[in-house]
């Protein structure tokens, strides 16, 4: 909520602006950029991560939201500009679908197939977004190889050190929760949260990288006023710090509420990460 009016209301009141202001932009936002799918290539500062660690290249795609409006040619687009990326590991923010628990289910399985192109040497983790029911859409992930973390931790081994993964449901916000789920973890830990919202959180606890989505960089960016229906969150895209703790937001791959995108282009993210110490000396 913004000022007491959702997010779906103010999107779906922009592109209303946008088409009575500009039908040619609203135009251009719905057969142009919501297609213009670019990579985005970030080096993020990790605080304690260890130096073996270094150079580790994440590969990062949310908010699928495969539907009648994103469709199969346009989540397969996005998954093989990841894939020709050759990631270390793949990591996946939510929203794999819109409403999947509602009108939309059966969009849950073409979701899945989607993503089953997705492979990295140290495999493919993912989170349920607030879009994404609580058992079709994991079950589903789950037979194409993809770990899901549900309010939980997973520990693997890359060049000898141990990497931990945790991912949060949408709706675990309290601290005491976050910290039993991350509890145990090494300094060498990504949380997967699908909103930046978590990042206060994430902070007071001393996480050292949160990966984000659901705020589609705002969908529609007006100039002179930016992302109206994002203002809410802490970061709305890309990268930021707070504190020890580093953030990168995804701008997301499908849209939601209204098929338009307006200054604020589709992404999947190959983001490589470096000790925080290492890049100072």
């Amino acid at each position: 909520m913004t000022g007491g009016v959702s997010r779906r209301d103010l999107l779906k009141g922009l592109a209303a602006t946008v088409v009575g202001a500009a039908v040619g932009a609203a135009n251009h936002g719905y057969l142009y950029e919501r297609w213009r799918f670019s990579v985005t290539r970030e080096t993020l500062l990790v605080s304690g991560l260890a130096p073996p660690l270094a150079g580790l290249r994440v590969g990062f795609l949310s908010d699928l939201h495969r539907s009648d409006t994103v469709t199969e040619e346009m989540a397969s687009a996005a998954v093989e500009l990841l894939m020709a990326e050759r990631p270390d590991i793949i990591m996946l923010g939510g929203d794999y679908v819109t409403w999947g628990g509602g009108r939309n289910r059966r969009f849950v399985g073409a979701a899945a197939d989607a993503l089953a192109a997705l492979s990295a040497p140290h495999g493919v983790f993912a989170v349920l977004g607030n879009h994404d029911d609580d058992r079709e859409m994991p079950a589903a992930l789950a037979t194409k190889g993809v770990a899901v973390l549900k309010d939980a931790r997973t520990r693997i081994q890359i060049n000898g050190q141990p990497l931990d993964i945790a991912g949060i449901r949408f709706w675990t916000r309290k601290v005491v929760d976050i910290e039993r789920v991350i509890r145990g973890a090494s300094t060498n830990l990504v949380l997967l949260a699908h909103t930046p919202s978590r990042l206060p959180e994430a902070a007071a606890l001393v996480v050292p990288l949160v990966l984000s989505g659901h705020t589609h960089g705002g969908q529609i960016v007006l100039p002179g006023l930016g992302a109206i229906a994002a203002r809410e969150f802490p970061v709305v895209a890309g990268s930021a710090r707070r504190e020890t703790t580093t953030i990168f937001v995804s701008r997301g791959v499908g849209t939601v509420y209204v098929p338009v995108r307006l200054n604020c282009p589709p992404e999947v993210a190959l983001l490589t990460l470096q000790p925080t110490l290492s890049v100072q000396a």
